[in-house]
């Protein structure tokens, strides 16, 4: 890809205004948050998210690697100006953040049709490596996947898990790469359940603890549709959790599922499981990343306390806090 010979010049076709705007942000944010970062024991944290609207990019940092996820808008795709300003991107992020051009990898986000899986793999053999995260590590892959295997967004409610696990029996529905595992086994929790429909990321999740010298066999990992799963445990009702996590995605659909998942749909009866699976005074931490979700009264209805966590729950280093919302639930204590 074609660099302006001098990255501090603005790309060919913008303006002079304009060309300095995404390098002096990106350079201001980089300065304030990789001393912030430090302090929190933080190798993977964004340093830009879309905070200048002609810029709508997300530049996170992942050691000495950085990804960069474009949001482009549908007049600059029409308009062919999408290639010029990513090109200029790239060189401010190269200059600013010193990192080499093979050590960026760059991805779109276009607006998927509804039910299109958000892990699906996008890249085949890129190399995996570790970052550290407020004293744990994970292992992440840039390249291959849409996401790269740590949701940093949910960094600060990772923190309250670890906080709360001592002792507990943990349970992790819609486990992803297992990071909330990997927290509560890190806090002391007494047992752990992480369930999740893909092999691959059950495998990454069983690394991720293996890396944090926490497999063993009070940790199990079950490859499940998590939907269908609580419901069989709530049915069941042998088995109480003391603490759960449970941030299933918008909308999915697989031929290893029964049915469809819908967030906004199928939360009320979905939060009726949760209930039934939680232990006398037991915590829920339930999220969603859809932006159009509305919590009914009658999904919390039987919980002793009901908190929305958001926008505290979103980290320092996130400008945009619509990335998700979370919310802590107490079942009662008798």
């Amino acid at each position: 890809m074609t660099q302006p010979s001098d990255p501090r010049e603005p790309a060919p076709g913008a303006s002079a205004s304009s060309g300095g705007m995404f390098e002096n942000r990106l350079r201001k944010n980089a300065k304030r948050l990789r001393k912030w970062a430090q302090a929190q024991g933080l190798t993977a944290f964004r340093v830009y998210d879309r905070d200048v609207p002609e810029y709508p990019y997300a530049v996170d940092l992942y050691g000495d690697h950085a990804h960069v996820v474009e949001y482009p808008r549908r007049r600059a795709l029409r308009d062919g100006t999408t290639e010029t300003q990513r090109e200029e991107v790239l060189a401010a992020v190269t200059s600013v953040l010193a990192i080499p051009a093979e050590r960026i990898r760059v991805k779109t986000h276009t607006p998927q049709p509804w039910g299109r899986s958000q892990y699906g793999r996008v890249g085949q053999g890129s190399e995996r490596f570790t970052v550290e995260e407020q004293g744990l590590k994970f292992w992440v892959n840039l390249g291959d996947y849409l996401d790269t295997g740590l949701f940093m967004d949910h960094r600060n409610t990772r923190a309250r898990v670890r906080s709360e696990a001592r002792g507990l029996r943990v349970l992790n529905l819609f486990a992803y790469t297992g990071a909330f595992t990997v927290y509560a086994a890190a806090g002391g929790a007494r047992s752990t359940v992480t369930v999740d429909l893909s092999n691959t990321y059950l495998d990454w999740a069983e690394e991720n603890l293996a890396l944090n010298k926490l497999a063993d066999a009070r940790h199990v990992l079950i490859r499940a549709d998590a939907k269908a799963w609580l419901e069989a445990q709530a049915r069941d009702g042998s088995e109480r959790f003391d603490l759960v996590v449970c941030d299933p995605p918008s909308f999915s659909t697989s031929k290893r599922m029964a049915g469809s998942f819908d967030v906004q749909r199928d939360h009320v009866r979905m939060l009726e499981h949760l209930r039934a699976v939680l232990a006398p005074g037991g915590v829920l931490y339930f999220s969603t990343n859809y932006l159009g979700f509305e919590l009914k009264e009658s999904a919390t209805r039987g919980m002793q306390h009901v908190e929305e966590l958001t926008p505290g729950s979103i980290p320092e280093d996130f400008q945009r806090k619509e990335i998700h919302r979370c919310w802590r639930m107490v079942a009662p204590s008798r």
